[in-house]
């Protein structure tokens, strides 16, 4: 890549190279997931109870399907003999 900066009139290879990276701190890393996953469980706990809330307001307006069949079970009613 260097060649073609040099080749198209782009700045020098040593000013692509701002110098050494930040140095890599896992215990910095470490808390700042941390913090991450404990605001997503935050969020998600929030949202569940949004959730629960809500169904528990329009549990006596939701639609339920009619029963099947009816009342008498298989073979009762029956004139003949149930084990026959």
């Amino acid at each position: 890549m260097g060649f073609l900066r040099r080749l198209l009139g782009g700045g020098s290879d040593t000013e692509s190279s701002k110098g050494p990276a930040e140095p890599f701190d896992p215990a910095a890393l470490d808390a700042e997931e941390r913090a991450r996953e404990l605001e997503l469980a935050r969020f998600d706990q929030d949202r569940i109870g949004d959730l629960v809330r809500r169904q528990q307001r329009y549990a006596n307006r939701s639609w339920t399907p009619p029963a099947q069949g009816g009342e008498i079970r298989a073979g009762e009613g029956d004139d003949g003999d149930p084990g026959a």
